[in-house]
C-alpha cells in the first residue's frame, strides 16, 4: 500500500470514527464547559454570583444590541386584509416595539428606584410576579434581581385557594399584577386579605409606567454590590418557578444561580444562541422553558429575545417575520398546532433555521422541518427541578426523537450522572429492585424505567438539587437513597424514559399523577379536590387520557355522586353544579374535559384508587360502546356522542 493510499485510509478511518463517537464535538463541548464554569465559580467566590453582572455587562459592552422585540397586538385591531392569492395579512395586527440593551438597562435601573423608594422592596424579599408576556415581564425581573430580591413568577390563570397557596408557600410580600392578569387576582381579593393581611397587592398601570420608564429625568437606581446577597453560593435561589409536582397544590421550585449560568452559557451554546441570534418564544414567560431557556441564553451573549405575547398558530410565523427571529422555541404541541393550520405565504418568509423545546413528537419531527425550512431540532428533557438537562442538536435525519444525544465521551459522563431503572410491573410508579442485593436495577435498552440523577454529596443534597421552596416534604420525596449502593442518592424525574444502543435517550411518558396538557402540568390531586368541592359528589378520580392527534394527555373525571342524586335523571344537575365549582378554582387548562358518572370506583387496601384501570379508557363510549360519558364542550358538559368525537378528533371542536 502506497503512502497516499495509507493517508487516505487513516483519513477515512478518522471520519469514520468520528460519525461514530463525535469525539470533536464531545471535546468542544467540554472545553466550553470548562471555560465558562472555572469564571463562574471564581465570581461566586468573590460574592458575585448573581446572573445581574451577566446582564449588566452584555447592556455595558453592547449598548446597541437589540436586547428585546415585541409585536404587540393592537387594541383596536384593523380589518383583516388579503394579499392577491387571498391570504390573510397579519402584519397590521400588530405594532413593533424594540428596546436596545442600553434602553433596557435604563428602564431597568429606572423601575429599581420606583421599586426600592416608592414600595420599599429590598433584598430580603419574595417578590411574586403576574404579568403576560410582554418586556414588563423582562424589566421587572431584572429589577427585582438589580435590588437583590427573589422573584416568584406566578402562573397568571391562577385563582382562588391555589392563588393563595402560592403567595403563602415562598413567604411573599408583595405581587406586581400586569392589568391582563388582573381578573384572577381580584376575584380572589378578599380571600387574600382575610388570610394574608399584610400582603400588598400592586395592580400596575402598563402605559403609564413604560412612559414613566423611558423619560430620563426618573432618577436610576444600581444597587451596591454589597447589598446584593453576597452571601449566595452557586446553590442558592435566583428564583423561584411554579410547579404542580405530581400531588396537591401547586409547589414553588427553587432555580439555582448554577442552573441559570449552565442554562446561560452551555444551553445557549449548544443552541447555537449568538449576539447576532434572535430568539422568539410565544410559551409563557412564567416557565422555565421561556425564562431560562430563553430569555437568560440570550442575554448571556447580547442577542434579542422576542416576545409573542400569546402563542397563535394563524400569526405565528408572521410575528417570526416581522421579529426576524433566527430561533423559536416550542412545546410538542405547538410544533402539531402549526403543522395543523393553513398554509401561509409567511410560514417560508422567515429566516428562523433552529427550533428548540421538549415533547416533539418522533411522528412528525421531519415533517415540521420540511415544511417550515427548519434546519435544526433542539430536543431536550428536564423538569424545572431537575439538576441535569440533556439535549439533542439535530440535523439529517439521524436522532430523530432522541431527547438526548451525544458522543461517546458525554454519554459516559452522562452514565456516570444518570440511570434509568427498572420498574415494578405490578405499580409502574415503584423502582423495582432485586431481592437479592436491595438494589435498583438498570433497565436494558430500549426497555422502559425511571429518570434517576445522581446526587453527588449525598450528605448535602441541596447541593445538587434545591427542591421545593417552603416544603421539605415534596424536597425529600424526590430523593431516593441506596440505589445501586449504600449510602447513594438519586433524584427521581418521575418520568419514563428509554434508552438506546447508540446512547440515544427517548421520553416515554409520565409517572404519578401529573399530567400534561394544553403545555401545562395537571396535578390531579389538586382537580379531585375541587370537584369534591361540588357538594354532589362521593369520590372522584382524575386522570390524563389520550385523544387521537392531540399532544399530552386531556384531563377525565370519574366520579361518584352522593346517593340521592345518583340516578341519570340528575346527570344534568351533576354536571352544571361542578362545573359552575371548578371554573371558579381551576384555570381552564386544568378543567377536565371528560367526565364519567359511576358508582365503581374501587378503593384498595392502602386507601389509595387503582387510577391505572382509567388510564386506558376507551372514548367515546367505552370498551363496550354502551357507556355513558360527558365532554366540556363551551361551558358545558354534554354528551359524548360519536359525532361530537369525530368532531373532536379531526380538529373541528375544540378541547
Amino acid at each position: 500500500m502506497s503512502g497516499l493510499e495509507i493517508a487516505v485510509a487513516a483519513l477515512l478511518g478518522t471520519q469514520l470514527l468520528e460519525a461514530k463517537h463525535h469525539v470533536k464535538e464531545d471535546a468542544k463541548m467540554i472545553g466550553h464547559a470548562i471555560s465558562k464554569a472555572i469564571p463562574f465559580l471564581y465570581s461566586a467566590a468573590k460574592g458575585k454570583v448573581s446572573y445581574w453582572y451577566y446582564f449588566e455587562s452584555t447592556a455595558l459592552k453592547k449598548p446597541n444590541n437589540l436586547a428585546i422585540c415585541f409585536p404587540r397586538p393592537r387594541e383596536d385591531k384593523s380589518k383583516l386584509v388579503k394579499d392577491e392569492q387571498g391570504y390573510p395579512i397579519y402584519d397590521n395586527q400588530f405594532v413593533m416595539e424594540s428596546y436596545t440593551y442600553k434602553e433596557l438597562y435604563d428602564m431597568v435601573l429606572r423601575l429599581s428606584y420606583i421599586l426600592k423608594f416608592d414600595y420599599g422592596v429590598t433584598a430580603e424579599q419574595n417578590i411574586v410576579v403576574s404579568c403576560t408576556n410582554k418586556p414588563l415581564f423582562i424589566i421587572l425581573w431584572m429589577a427585582l434581581w438589580n435590588i437583590g430580591a427573589v422573584p416568584a413568577f406566578l402562573n397568571f390563570n391562577t385563582k382562588g385557594k391555589p392563588l393563595l397557596h402560592c403567595l403563602k408557600v415562598v413567604n411573599g410580600t408583595q405581587l406586581f399584577i400586569d392589568p391582563e392578569c388582573a381578573d384572577p387576582i381580584k376575584e380572589t381579593e378578599d380571600l387574600i386579605y382575610s388570610e394574608l393581611p399584610n400582603f400588598k397587592l400592586h395592580y400596575i398601570n402598563e402605559p403609564e409606567l413604560m412612559r414613566v420608564l423611558q423619560n430620563p429625568s426618573i432618577p436610576k437606581h444600581r444597587a451596591p454590590d454589597h447589598t446584593r446577597r453576597p452571601q449566595d453560593t452557586d446553590s442558592s435561589c435566583s428564583l423561584l418557578i411554579y410547579t404542580s409536582g405530581t400531588t396537591g397544590m401547586p409547589k414553588s421550585a427553587i432555580m439555582s444561580w448554577r442552573k441559570v449560568a449552565l442554562a446561560s452559557f452551555m444551553f445557549g451554546y449548544i443552541m447555537k444562541i449568538k449576539a447576532n441570534s434572535n430568539v422568539l418564544t410565544a410559551m409563557p414567560l412564567y416557565h422555565s422553558t421561556a425564562a431560562v431557556l430563553g430569555v437568560c441564553p440570550s442575554i448571556y451573549v447580547g442577542g434579542c429575545v422576542s416576545i409573542s405575547q400569546k402563542f397563535s398558530a394563524t400569526s405565528f410565523w408572521t410575528q417570526a417575520k416581522l421579529c426576524n427571529a433566527t430561533h423559536i422555541q416550542y412545546v410538542g404541541e405547538v410544533c402539531r398546532y402549526l403543522l395543523n393550520s393553513k398554509p401561509h405565504p409567511d410560514q417560508q418568509r422567515h429566516n428562523v433555521t433552529i427550533a428548540y423545546g421538549n415533547g416533539l413528537r418522533r411522528d412528525i419531527w421531519l415533517e415540521f422541518k420540511r415544511r417550515f425550512n427548519i434546519k435544526y431540532i433542539g430536543e431536550f428533557y428536564a423538569s424545572t427541578e431537575s439538576p441535569v438537562a440533556t439535549t439533542n442538536f439535530q440535523a439529517g435525519e439521524f436522532g430523530v426523537g432522541a431527547c438526548r444525544k451525544y458522543g461517546s465521551f458525554l454519554n459516559l459522563f452522562f452514565t456516570l450522572s444518570q440511570a434509568i431503572v427498572k420498574m415494578d410491573p405490578n405499580d409502574s410508579n415503584v423502582i423495582w429492585r432485586d431481592p437479592k442485593t436491595g438494589f435498583a436495577v438498570s433497565a436494558k435498552p430500549d426497555e422502559p424505567g425511571e429518570m434517576l440523577m445522581r446526587v453527588i454529596n449525598p450528605k448535602n443534597v441541596e447541593g445538587t438539587f434545591q427542591g421545593y421552596y417552603g416544603n421539605k416534604k415534596a424536597t425529600s420525596s424526590k430523593i431516593i437513597r441506596d440505589v445501586f449502593k449504600k449510602g447513594d442518592a438519586y433524584f427521581r424525574s418521575g418520568d419514563l424514559l428509554k434508552l438506546d444502543e447508540d446512547g440515544m435517550l427517548y421520553f416515554v411518558d409520565r409517572l404519578g399523577d401529573t399530567f400534561r396538557w394544553k403545555s401545562e402540568n395537571v396535578a390531579a390531586t389538586e382537580v379531585e379536590n375541587e370537584l369534591m368541592g361540588s357538594g354532589v359528589i362521593k369520590q372522584s378520580v382524575v386522570v390524563g387520557v389520550q385523544v387521537p392527534d392531540h399532544e399530552g394527555r386531556a384531563g377525565f373525571a370519574v366520579i361518584d355522586p352522593i346517593d340521592e342524586l345518583n340516578t341519570t335523571d340528575h346527570h344534568p344537575e351533576i354536571l352544571k353544579k361542578i362545573y359552575d365549582h371548578a371554573s371558579k378554582s381551576l384555570p381552564r387548562y386544568a378543567m377536565p374535559q371528560f367526565i364519567k358518572i359511576s358508582s365503581d370506583i374501587k378503593i384498595q387496601h392502602n386507601h389509595k384508587v387503582p387510577k391505572q384501570q382509567f388510564k386506558n379508557q376507551k372514548l367515546p363510549k367505552g370498551e363496550n360502546g354502551n357507556e355513558l360519558i360527558y365532554w366540556l364542550h363551551n361551558d358545558r358538559y354534554e354528551e359524548l356522542t360519536e359525532d361530537a368525537w369525530k368532531q373532536i378528533t379531526s380538529g373541528k371542536a375544540k378541547l
